[in-house]
């Protein structure tokens, strides 16, 4: 009989022990039913963007991006959106060779100049990201096309572009993440650099017919005033840039250190200005070049790509040129 109700005891609590694991199981399921449903409902819910343009409500998070500016591209590819198209790269065949590894498969659709409609079109986005300055007078056919999200301009603090082309795709945390990892590194950088960071640093850039010397309110500018770098007082001015300089300005271009790019569309005229002017007596004579303190960097990387990874890889050079004398 003792046994009996032992026996008896232990089917009871077996059973009880049956149905509360049921139980947790089936609020386990539950709670992972509802979250899949918030995952899907963030996913799906509209949200506002206020760009140069006006307001924009997008449906969903975009899946289908075509980007119309080089720097968007990069943005992009560091938010971890593919873009279904995107405008070709200023220089490159036809992306930047610091970012062709992942657009294989992307489709162009022309130049950030002429960007081809009938190819967005094609694409069939559901976001389209431009830029006010390159692209006003075909806003309105964009928007035919999907809903667009416009940048006021192109110049200067990249920051700013990014954040915005974050929210567009539904990714503002991921863009926070990327901007903090890249002020993080300036920090790191400017404690390394300590008192170089007196030195001033001249900007000068050579294209087919033009000649620049480069102001703050410029990607490198940016970039350099981040990082704490004193500029020559003629260039330590929050504008864009002296164009179309002459020979007479050459001294203009001095500082403790020369950086210089060429903008090279493959006609081998800018590498032709460039030699024509690094050869002239005047600039020989320059204080910076006499000390062999000036250095011919990537333009893409300087100043056309304009993304977050030319800035990355702008503080790579910066490194090797400060940190590991090379």
């Amino acid at each position: 009989m003792i046994n009996f109700f032992k026996h008896s005891k232990l089917l009871l609590f077996t059973a009880l022990l049956f149905v509360v694991v049921l139980s947790g199981c089936g609020n386990k399921a539950e709670t992972s039913k509802e979250e899949s449903t918030s995952d899907k409902a963030s996913s799906t819910e509209s949200y506002t963007v206020e760009h140069a343009m006006e307001s924009t409500e997008i449906k969903k998070t975009p899946e289908r991006v075509v980007i119309l500016t080089n720097e968007g591209t990069e943005a992009l590819l560091a938010l971890g959106v593919k873009p279904v198209g995107a405008v070709e790269s200023w220089t490159g065949d036809p992306w930047y060779d610091h970012i062709k590894a992942d657009m294989e498969g992307v489709t162009s659709v022309g130049t950030e100049g002429e960007p081809s409609l009938e190819t967005i079109a094609s694409l069939k986005p559901d976001l389209i990201i431009g830029n006010k300055m390159r692209h006003e007078k075909i806003y309105e056919q964009l928007k035919s096309i999907a809903p667009t999200v416009f940048a006021e301009d192109l110049r200067g603090d990249w920051k700013k572009n990014f954040e915005l082309y974050a929210k567009a795709v539904n990714k503002e945390e991921e863009g926070k993440k990327v901007i903090g990892d890249f002020d993080n590194r300036i920090a790191d950088l400017k404690s390394k650099l300590g008192d170089q960071l007196q030195k001033e640093i001249s900007i000068v850039r050579f294209m087919a017919g033009d000649v620049r010397i480069y102001h703050k309110d410029t990607f490198s500018g940016v970039i350099l005033d981040q990082l704490g770098f004193a500029r020559p007082e003629s260039q330590n001015v929050d504008d864009f840039a002296e164009k179309n300089v002459t020979k007479e300005r050459i001294p203009a271009m001095d500082g403790d250190i020369i950086f210089y790019f060429s903008y090279e569309t493959g006609d081998g005229e800018a590498s032709k200005l460039e030699e024509e002017w690094v050869n002239d007596p005047l600039f020989k004579n320059l204080s910076a070049v006499k000390e062999g303190n000036i250095h011919k960097v990537s333009d893409e990387i300087w100043n056309t790509a304009g993304g977050v990874r030319a800035a990355n890889l702008m503080l790579d050079d910066i490194e090797k040129f400060f940190l590991e004398g090379k």
